[in-house]
């Protein structure tokens, strides 16, 4: 008589045993996993092995009628539908469903640059592969999508942005819908642009005459300049501030920035108070003598922040009078600089521009008194 012994199908971890067994090769296919593993719920070796039996057992009747069944359907002439082609008719969703649903559950307290992107993205997306539905569309796919972007002349960074909204807007239409998909734009390489413009800071003698001119000016969108020629605030931020935001009647002047419905801000670290010296204080005096609820009513109401139209108009402006590659956004660049000439600590330039300071402990505490930020301020003269 030959012994032979049975298999087994269980191990231990942790004091407790685990059932473990490979699916067969032929039905791998149809399941997630290449393998059973659950646990058994006992630490006797004995009752592990009953267990383990049972299961095995379970295991093999139910791997026995998955042939029977192949076997019954080949001789009728039918075959299974695989999941994937289920979902595809099931579940037709065009480009326009997906930006319809992100809209919807992402797009409460949004400002309109928000609702432009997303358009604009999936705009690109049908232009390049046509409106079909999302299930059909393959890695490859994504792919020609790169290069026809890379093709109508944008940037290696307006590349990987506009992929950023598109899989965000897929992603959720995935989860939202319970499709058996991969996000077929997730992991596509986008090469970086060697051939990018830099934006150059502005000279400090530029900054003077610039300032000067806006001084006899004396207009609003002057005033725009001006202000944030001295603070190195974003467009966006200075434009879409309300008068009750420049704070004058203070030991220490200075914009109190904050998010408004019209205008949401970048990141957490922009949200700050910017002391007010030089041409910016002459700006924000002379927006508070206008008694207005929005600092800039030409680019700014309850509504929506145009910081696109005022960023047009003062770069207009500005041209004739910088260096090339300078425009409005090169003054937040000098200013950086200004700030590194007198020595000033990273972490105070990070406080005042509102730029993100790397390491844990910079997000405990509450940051740096206006005193510090003002004594600063005033030595970039």
């Amino acid at each position: 008589m030959v012994w032979v012994r049975s298999p087994v199908y269980f191990y231990e971890r942790k004091d407790t045993y685990y059932f473990s067994r490979a699916v067969p090769g032929d039905f791998r296919y149809r399941f997630n996993k290449k393998k059973v593993e659950v646990s058994l719920r006992t630490k006797s070796e004995g009752k592990a092995a009953k267990s383990a039996a049972a299961l095995s057992d379970r295991l093999e009747r139910y791997w026995d009628s998955l042939r029977m069944e192949q076997i019954h359907l080949k001789e009728l002439g039918l075959s299974v539908v695989n999941q994937s082609a289920i979902t595809y008719q099931n579940h037709s969703l065009s480009m326009d469903d997906v930006l319809d649903c992100y809209h919807r559950l992402k797009g409460a307290d949004k400002n309109e640059l928000f609702f432009k992107a997303c358009e604009r993205s999936i705009r690109y997306l049908k232009e390049c592969l046509g409106d079909r539905p999302i299930e059909q569309l393959q890695a490859a796919d994504a792919g020609l999508f790169r290069d026809y972007l890379f093709d109508k002349g944008l940037s290696s960074s307006s590349v990987k942005r506009v992929f950023s909204t598109i899989r965000a807007i897929v992603n959720l239409s995935i989860r939202e819908n319970g499709l058996g998909i991969t996000n077929p734009f997730a992991g596509t390489f986008i090469p970086d642009d060697h051939n990018k413009v830099r934006r150059e800071p502005i000279p400090a003698e530029n900054i003077t005459a610039i300032q000067h001119l806006c001084r006899e000016i004396d207009d609003e969108p002057r005033w725009l300049i001006a202000l944030i020629s001295d603070t190195g605030m974003r467009l966006v931020e200075a434009a879409g501030l309300l008068s009750k935001d420049i704070v004058l009647d203070t030991v220490i002047p200075h914009i109190n920035l904050r998010e408004h419905t019209w205008r949401s801000l970048k990141t957490s670290s922009s949200r700050r108070k910017i002391p007010l010296v030089g041409a910016s204080f002459r700006a924000a005096t002379r927006i508070k003598e206008q008694n207005t609820t929005f600092a800039f009513p030409k680019y700014c109401n309850e509504q929506k922040c145009n910081s696109t139209s005022a960023s047009a108009a003062l770069n207009k402006w500005l041209k004739p009078r910088v260096p090339d590659n300078c425009v409005i956004h090169s003054f937040r660049h000098s200013m950086r600089d200004r700030l590194r000439a007198i020595e000033c600590p990273a972490d105070i330039i990070d406080a005042i521009g509102g730029w993100s300071t790397d390491g844990v402990g910079q997000s405990y505490g509450k940051g740096y008194d206006l005193t510090v930020l003002g004594r600063w301020m005033e030595k970039i003269g």
